[in-house]
C-alpha cells in the first residue's frame, strides 16, 4: 500500500505541493490528473525517493523511500524525458536496466519486444518519441517490479501502440501483482485503464476515488423552465455549471440522479433529460470552479 499524508513540498519560495493526503492499496491502477504544475510530476519523483520529502510522510508497505534500497528495488519510474538514454542501444538499454533490478526477466523482455521489434542496436537517438516510449515500457515491465509510476505514460504513441502497452501493463498487473500509477493529460486513457484517481490543483488534492464513484457523483440535466433560472435557484444541490441558451438550460450538478431530479422538478420544468458526462467533461467542470481555464492542458 502507498499512503501519503500532509505531504508538503516547495521550492525556493514556489509551493508544489500543500498538504496531499491519499492511498493507494496494492493492485490498483491509479490515476493522477491534474493541469501543468499541479503536482502530478512531482509526486511520482517523491514516490520513487527522487525527491526528499520536506513535510509530511510518505509510505510504500509501510516504508519510507527515500535512500531505502530494500524499497526502490520494487518501483521502477518511468521519466516523461528520454533525452538521458538518447546515446543507448536498446540491447544496452535493458542491461543498463538489469544492473538495478534483480527481479528483471530477460524471458519477459524478449516476449515483449517480440511484440514491438524494435531495433536492438540502434541508438535511441533514432528513434521517433513512440519508439522511445516503447522501448523503456518494456523494459520497466521486464524489471518485474511490484509498483511501476509513469509520467505521461502514453505520450507519443499512436492509437494502435497505446493498446499495446495498456495491455502489457494490465498483463504486469495479472502477472506481478502490480500496482501502477501513472499521470496523464489523456483523460480518456485515464478513464479507459485506470480504477482510481486523484485530480490535483494548486498542489492539493481535489478529490480521491474511484472513478465510478467520480462518474456517478456528476450529472449534466438538459431542461427548460417558463422562467430562465440561476444557481440561487436550487439550494438543495451543488451546482457546478448553469447555463442557459433559449428556451434550453443546462445545469452541471453533483449528487445523485434523484437528487437533482427532485430539486429541478420544483420549478415545474417542461422536460428533464440526464446526460452521461466523459471524465473530460467532469474535469473540465471541477476546474471551472477553481477558477482555471483549461487552456494549459
Amino acid at each position: 500500500m502507498i499512503e501519503l499524508k500532509d505531504v508538503k513540498l516547495s521550492f525556493d519560495e514556489n509551493v508544489i505541493l500543500d498538504g496531499v493526503t491519499m492511498t493507494v492499496p496494492d493492485g490498483r491502477a491509479f490515476g493522477l490528473l491534474g493541469s501543468n504544475g499541479a503536482g502530478k510530476s512531482t509526486i511520482l519523483r517523491l514516490l520513487s525517493g527522487i525527491y526528499q520529502l520536506q513535510e509530511g510522510s510518505i509510505k510504500i508497505d509501510g516504508e519510507d523511500i527515500y535512500d531505502n534500497v530494500k524499497i526502490k528495488e520494487q518501483i521502477c519510474f518511468i521519466n516523461d524525458e528520454t533525452i538521458q538514454f538518447t546515446n543507448y542501444t536498446l540491447k544496452q538499454l535493458k542491461n543498463y536496466y538489469k544492473r538495478f533490478y534483480r527481479t528483471f526477466s530477460e524471458e519477459k523482455f524478449v516476449k515483449l519486444h517480440s511484440v514491438l521489434n524494435l531495433p536492438m542496436n540502434k541508438k535511441l537517438s533514432t528513434f521517433s518519441k513512440g519508439m522511445k516510449r516503447q522501448a523503456i515500457v518494456i523494459c520497466a515491465i521486464a524489471c518485474c517490479t511490484k509498483y511501476i509510476f509513469l509520467d505521461e505514460a502514453f505520450d507519443g504513441l499512436d492509437p494502435t501502440m497505446r493498446i499495446i502497452v495498456k495491455n502489457m501493463m494490465i498483463d504486469a498487473m495479472i502477472d506481478n501483482g502490480a500496482t501502477i500509477i501513472l499521470s496523464s493529460h489523456n483523460l480518456k486513457e485515464v478513464q479507459e485503464f485506470c480504477d482510481t484517481a486523484a485530480l490535483l490543483h494548486g498542489g492539493k488534492i481535489i478529490f480521491c476515488r474511484e472513478l465510478d464513484s467520480v462518474m456517478g457523483s456528476i450529472r449534466k440535466v438538459q431542461t427548460s423552465f417558463p422562467t430562465a433560472p440561476s444557481k440561487e435557484d436550487f439550494p438543495e444541490i451543488e451546482i457546478l455549471h448553469i447555463e442557459n441558451s433559449g428556451s434550453v438550460t443546462n445545469i452541471i450538478a453533483k449528487g445523485t440522479e434523484e437528487e437533482i431530479r427532485a430539486s429541478v422538478e420544483k420549478h415545474n420544468p417542461r422536460f428533464v433529460d440526464m446526460i452521461p458526462l466523459t471524465l473530460d467533461e467532469i474535469f473540465i467542470y471541477e476546474m471551472e470552479v477553481l477558477g482555471y481555464d483549461g487552456k494549459d492542458l
